[in-house]
């Protein structure tokens, strides 16, 4: 990767974690959100749905916003949105005794703000690179940045309400600050072509789902489905730690944080392997969660937390392995007027499993968990089957999806073929 890149790279990788922070700092502290605020379960949950529905329904015209004029111009203002919803959030709950709707408020500008940040960081690393290889490193970057958010917010949550309960909310303007200074002073945005009319703009974007939405439908599945199966597995985790094991505060962060950590790293090493091999992303894509289906699947038969927990880290490298492939071949599929608006429209889809997720796990949760891991199993298993059938990649105009798996492999790792036996 160029080295005058770095800077940009260290600016841009600080928006998913700041947006990641922001979110999942208050699930392990939800309870006592719930106590201090006087509020029902289900009035609870909703600081964490109303931000994920105002990002799913915002997210594409964002995405349309950064291809006309410039990811820089949406992401600046979009990190002030954040800042202010985590403001109004905050400076209600530490002043007013009845300050929920204020932090609904305050949450759901949170929302817009990520709809307009987060997402259009994907097509901003295909902008900066122009080698293949490099746009997938600066991927796998961006995909360990998201996923070390995630590590790092259920402690830092835990940590930062043991001593004021609002004080994860007041955290967020100060991160959000924080990259707004990185993005103004060390990102060097590309230079953004000429908007098109509205008009142009959807009949290319309408030919590319003519020419290419088999695939693409394909990658927005099992985006959606790797982060539905993330988040309702770390609820079910973080369900049984505290209710099962009667653990909370900083130690149940750090044991959720252990099969998240095991994702980071898959998901680091893996942009840096894959490189422009597509093929290659394909069978990672395909192993990778297949790998994580068994897993799941096995969860459901586990008596002990260490071997739960160590099924789970083996779930986490299956599917950290897999997304910086998917992101891989949405910026590198995709032209760069209308990169931000597709790629836009593959974040909704991993927000919409993100918001699905611990919801549909805590009705599953009810019966037995081998009907929990089961669903949860086969509906990995089956985006495994739609990535192998749906995702051929192309190298000079060329479908290369008909070898058999040992020949791909085989030629992707070596860069030869594998010689013909004799006859």
């Amino acid at each position: 990767m160029q080295s005058d890149k770095t800077l940009d790279l260290i600016s841009v990788a600080s928006i998913p974690l700041i947006m990641t922070l922001g979110n999942s700092m208050l699930i392990p502290i939800l309870p006592t959100l719930q106590t201090k605020l006087g509020v029902s379960s289900f009035q609870i949950s909703m600081i964490i749905t109303v931000y994920s529905a105002v990002a799913i329904v915002l997210i594409p015209l964002a995405g349309y916003l950064s291809d006309q004029f410039g990811r820089k111009k949406v992401i600046v203002p979009s990190l002030i949105i954040t800042a202010l919803g985590g403001l109004i959030s905050g400076v209600s709950a530490m002043m007013f005794q009845d300050s929920y709707w204020l932090i609904l408020l305050g949450r759901m500008l949170q929302g817009a703000g990520a709809a307009g940040s987060a997402p259009i960081v994907l097509p901003l690393i295909g902008d900066m690179f122009y080698r293949e290889e490099e746009v997938s490193s600066g991927l796998g970057v961006i995909e360990t940045a998201n996923t070390f958010g995630k590590v790092l917010s259920p402690i830092l949550g835990a940590f930062l309400a043991t001593f004021l309960w609002y004080l994860p909310f007041l955290a967020i303007p100060v991160f959000s600050a924080i990259s707004i200074l990185l993005v103004l002073f060390l990102l060097k945005s590309p230079k953004q072509q000429t908007p098109k009319k509205f008009g142009v703009f959807l009949h290319d974007v309408r030919e590319i789902f003519k020419q290419k939405g088999k695939w693409l439908l394909a990658v927005f599945t099992l985006g959606g489905i790797c982060m539905f199966v993330l988040f309702g597995v770390l609820f079910y985790l973080s369900t049984t730690l505290e209710e099962k094991y009667g653990i909370d505060g900083v130690v149940k962060g750090l044991l959720l944080a252990i099969p998240l950590g095991a994702l980071c790293i898959a998901s680091y090493l893996t942009g840096k392997f894959i490189g422009d091999k597509k093929k290659l992303m394909k069978w990672l894509t395909f192993t990778g969660l297949l790998f994580a289906a068994l897993a799941v699947f096995l969860a459901g038969y586990v008596a002990t937390l260490s071997f739960l927990i160590l099924i789970l880290v083996a779930a986490g490298v299956g599917i950290g392995a897999s997304l910086p492939c998917l992101d891989a071949f949405i910026t590198a599929g995709i032209e760069k007027e209308q990169r931000g608006t597709i790629s836009s429209l593959y974040s909704s889809m991993r927000f919409i499993g993100v918001a699905a997720g611990p919801p549909v796990v805590s009705v599953l949760m009810g019966g037995s968990p081998f009907v929990l891991f089961g669903l949860l199993a086969g509906l990995t298993l089956l985006g495994a089957i739609v990535g192998l059938f749906a995702i051929r990649p192309k190298t000079n105009g060329k479908e290369e999806g008909r070898e058999s798996m040992k020949q791909l492999i085989w030629r992707d790792l070596f860069k030869g073929k594998p010689r013909n036996k004799a006859r």
